[in-house]
């Protein structure tokens, strides 16, 4: 067996999945375009969601500590998996992966206690004092 079809040779099953793919697309695409609705009415490109009618416009500006927490909820989260595929693999891990999973949750509650010493979960408005 030489070099070359060494390393070219696994990857027809690629080549063949990738072309699968592309033409499921274009299927679904091609089915869509011939068998989809064509009515163009006045209320068919209106927002509706949930059965309420829209009240005004959608570039309403939203404050910056729904994004925060939003975020912050991303993270968390994240995290979350991370302890999760942890608890899964324990028995592998031993000792070692105990003592890192205690690091990695001090770390992470020490990012929450920063995030909460800081303000950035304080929903209400408190106006702190200057110090000179």
């Amino acid at each position: 067996m030489n070099a070359h079809s060494a390393y070219t040779a696994p990857l027809w099953p690629l080549a063949v999945y990738f072309i699968a793919v592309i033409a499921l697309i274009a299927g679904m695409l091609g089915v869509s375009f011939v068998l989809g609705q064509r009515h163009k009415e006045r209320l068919t490109g209106q927002p509706y969601e949930s059965g309420i009618a829209p009240t005004g416009t959608a570039r309403v500006r939203f404050d910056i500590k729904f994004y925060l927490i939003a975020m912050f909820f991303v993270i968390f989260d994240l995290e979350a998996v991370f302890i999760y595929a942890w608890a899964v693999s324990i028995r592998e891990t031993g000792w070692a992966g105990y003592a890192e999973i205690l690091i990695f949750i001090f770390i992470l509650m020490a990012g929450l206690v920063y995030l909460w010493r800081m303000g950035a979960l304080d929903w209400g408005k408190i106006e702190r004092e200057a110090k000179n």
